[in-house]
């Protein structure tokens, strides 16, 4: 610990922005970032999604390496950045010696603002003297964090023209869903994992996609234990007390094994054959992670949800998202790749 402590200090002493202006992330936090960010260290996969999205040039590598299925939908300039770790979340890999030795003028976590993460980054930016931003990552805050981490990445148009497709998007769902009635919302569950027994509690980030798209999450506890976790572990018999009427997963496994499982034969969504695989190339469109990525994810489940009333091309939709977010032409095998459990 002592010699870890000598090389942080020896690090950080000296370490110097010429020229530097405040800004106040979503925590309330009053940061001081230098005035040109050339080097951004992506403090978990969320904050990588979106940093690349704005601006790739300035990501210093990913959290995790890319599987092989994932990387025909990356620009080839920066698929092979290299392997960085995380500070956040589950599995953090990374150490303080590790981020300070890529030399980032800025560190990034996007997400939720809870006050695990704010402690985070007040103890991170203390020890390293990098400064740290946490920025708002749900649905409602995204025109927002894109237009503020577009001014920070010196990246203004660019985070202008994402802002103004999610806005758009955003208005032509809420037109259509103010005529459908909350009853006859479906009620939807989002089975994580090989047993699809982890979901996401209503109101958390991992699901507020469903509500946003027009479901109903069956996993609704209330507010209070939404402000304490996403997560939440089930067992069978409480998924068949809920009883969906749709489930989703982006695990292939539990995917596979669903129709076939007598456990889940008796679920409403199974025995009418509604249990939805979603695309998680080169990430998930409704959650893996919770960044930027699930706006694909929007249109597709509002389409799967109400697919007598909301119709829309989801090819065309594939190719502009995936052309205009992720900076990469998709051929057509590898389209119908990402598309092929999808179809409703």
């Amino acid at each position: 610990m002592f010699r870890t402590l000598l090389f942080l200090s020896a690090l950080i002493s000296g370490w110097t922005f010429a020229d530097t202006r405040t800004v106040t992330d979503s925590s309330g936090r009053v940061v001081e970032v230098p005035a040109t960010v050339e080097r951004v260290y992506a403090a978990g996969p969320p904050a990588s999604i979106v940093t690349y999205m704005l601006a790739p040039e300035v990501l210093t590598g990913w959290p995790r390496a890319h599987h092989a299925y994932e990387r025909p939908y990356i620009a080839e300039a920066y698929r092979n950045l290299p392997v960085t770790g995380r500070l956040t979340g589950r599995g953090s890999t990374a150490n303080l010696e590790l981020v300070i030795g890529l030399k980032p003028d800025l560190i990034l976590d996007f997400g939720s603002i809870r006050s695990t993460y704010v402690s985070l980054a007040d103890r991170t930016q203390a020890q390293t003297g990098i400064p740290y931003l946490l920025i708002d990552g749900r649905f409602e805050n995204t025109p927002t964090a894109l237009r503020l981490l577009g001014d920070v990445f010196g990246v203004p148009e660019r985070a202008e023209e994402l802002a103004q497709y999610t806005e758009n998007l955003f208005s032509e769902l809420d037109t259509f869903l103010a005529e459908v009635p909350e009853e006859q919302r479906p009620r939807v569950y989002l089975a994580r994992g090989p047993e699809g027994l982890e979901t996401g509690v209503a109101g958390s980030i991992n699901t507020e996609i469903i509500e946003r798209a027009g479901g109903r999450n069956v996993a609704d506890y209330g507010p209070e234990l939404a402000r304490q976790r996403n997560l939440v572990s089930m067992s069978i018999e409480e998924v068949l007390d809920l009883d969906p009427d749709i489930i989703l997963t982006w695990d292939r496994q539990f995917y596979d094994q669903v129709y076939s499982n007598p456990l889940w034969a008796p679920v409403r969504a199974v025995q009418n054959k509604k249990v939805y695989f979603a695309p998680s190339a080169p990430f998930g469109w409704i959650d893996r992670p919770p960044s930027i990525n699930r706006l694909m994810g929007l249109k597709w489940l509002t389409g799967l949800f109400y697919p007598d009333r909301f119709q829309f091309d989801l090819e065309t939709e594939v190719r502009n998202f995936y052309r205009l977010f992720y900076q990469v032409e998709v051929s057509d095998s590898d389209l119908a790749q990402l598309i092929a459990w999808s179809r409703y």
